[in-house]
C-alpha cells in the first residue's frame, strides 16, 4: 500500500465520482479507477459499491476511512513539520569538541551543516574532554563532541563507533618498518604523551599498568600536532587515535596489542536540557557522517553497538 492510495481512496470517499475525484488528484479517470481496484485488492474487501454511474462506500469503506484519512493526516503534518525545520533553522550552536575531532572531522559537518542551513551560527570551541563535560553540566554548550569521558549522573552519552590507539613513530624511526609493537615492549622507552589532565592519559597509564610496562615519559603536550613535531625531530613515539595520524607528513601508526587500547569517540548531551532543532540536525549530521566514515576506516576499528553506554 502506497501513500496515492490512500490519497486517492480519500479523494474518492469524499466526492463519490469518479470523474471529480480524478481531477482533484490529477490523474486520470482511468488511473484512479485501477489505483482503488489495486487498493481493494491489497485489503481483500471493496470499499465502494458501483451501481450504474453512481458510487457508494461499502461498509468496508466506512470503517477504513477513518483511519485512511487520520494517517494521511498525520503523514502530511509530519512532512510540513520537517519543511518548516529546514526554512526557519536559524540560531547559535554551540559545540565542544576534543582537538582529535576538530582537525577535520568536525570541519567537514560543520562545512555541510552551513551549507543546509546558510542562517546559522555554529560556535565550537575545542576543549579536553573534562572541559566539555564541566560546560555541559554548566550548560554553556549545546552538545559535545569526545571520546568517552568519565560520565556524570547528569550526562548522557551516545557511541559512535570504536577506534583504536596506536603507536606513532617517524619513518626515520628504528620501529617504522614493525607491523605491529606489544604494550609491554614500550616498558622504559621514550615517549610523549597528554598530561594526565586527560582522560585518554588516564586510561593510557591503566593500559600501561595492565600490561606490566612503565614507559620514559620524557614529555608531555597538550595536543596531537605538537606531540607530532616532536616526534619528527626526536627518535621516540606517542599513542594517539588512528584517525589523527596523516601518514604522508613523514609518520608511521604502529597497531598495538596485549592490550590494545580503545577509545570509543560519540556524542554527549545534558540529560536536563531539552535539545533544539539545532542540535538535533547536526547531531544526526554527525552520526551520518561518522557511520560513513568507518566504512573506508581499517577493519579493526567496529561500529559501537547500539546499546553501549557508559
Amino acid at each position: 500500500m502506497e501513500l496515492r492510495h490512500l490519497r486517492y481512496f480519500i479523494a474518492l470517499a469524499g466526492t463519490l465520482n469518479f470523474t471529480r475525484a480524478a481531477e482533484s488528484v490529477h490523474v486520470t479517470q482511468s488511473t484512479l479507477s485501477h489505483q482503488i481496484r489495486q487498493l481493494e485488492d491489497e485489503i481483500g474487501q471493496s470499499l465502494f459499491d458501483r451501481i450504474g454511474k453512481r458510487v457508494f462506500l461499502t461498509e468496508a469503506g466506512e470503517a477504513f476511512l477513518e483511519y485512511a484519512s487520520r494517517a494521511l493526516s498525520e503523514i502530511d503534518q509530519g512532512l510540513g513539520e520537517l519543511k518548516a525545520r529546514d526554512v526557519s533553522m536559524s540560531g547559535v550552536l554551540r559545540v565542544g569538541t576534543t582537538h582529535t575531532f576538530n582537525l577535520g572531522f568536525i570541519p567537514e559537518c560543520v562545512a555541510q551543516f552551513l551549507s543546509r542551513h546558510a542562517t546559522v551560527k555554529v560556535v565550537i570551541e575545542e576543549l579536553p574532554a573534562d572541559a566539555i563535560v564541566a560546560s555541559l553540566d554548566a550548560g554553556q554548550l549545546d552538545m559535545g563532541v569526545a571520546y568517552r569521558p568519565e560520565l556524570r549522573s547528569g550526562l548522557r552519552f551516545e557511541p559512535l563507533f570504536n577506534e583504536e590507539l596506536v603507536l606513532v613513530v617517524a619513518k626515520t624511526h628504528p620501529w617504522a618498518r614493525r607491523k605491529r609493537i606489544r604494550m609491554i615492549e614500550l616498558h622504559r622507552e621514550p615517549l610523549v604523551m597528554l598530561p594526565r589532565s586527560f582522560s585518554t592519559r588516564r586510561m593510557l597509564d591503566e593500559f600501561f599498568s595492565a600490561a606490566g610496562a612503565a614507559p620514559n615519559i620524557i614529555a608531555e603536550m597538550n595536543t596531537v600536532n605538537a606531540m607530532f613535531g616532536l616526534i619528527s625531530r626526536m627518535h621516540i613515539g606517542a599513542i594517539v587515535a588512528t584517525s589523527a595520524v596523516d601518514e604522508s607528513k613523514g609518520l608511521c601508526a604502529l597497531p598495538l596489542e596485549g592490550p590494545t587500547p580503545m577509545r570509543t569517540p560519540g556524542l554527549l548531551f545534558k540529560n536536563d536540557q531539552p535539545q533544539s532543532k539545532l542540535t538535533r540536525a547536526f547531531a544526526a549530521l554527525i552520526r551520518k557522517t561518522a557511520m560513513a566514515s568507518t566504512s573506508t576506516r581499517p577493519k579493526q576499528q567496529k561500529l559501537a553497538p547500539a546499546l553501549n553506554r557508559a
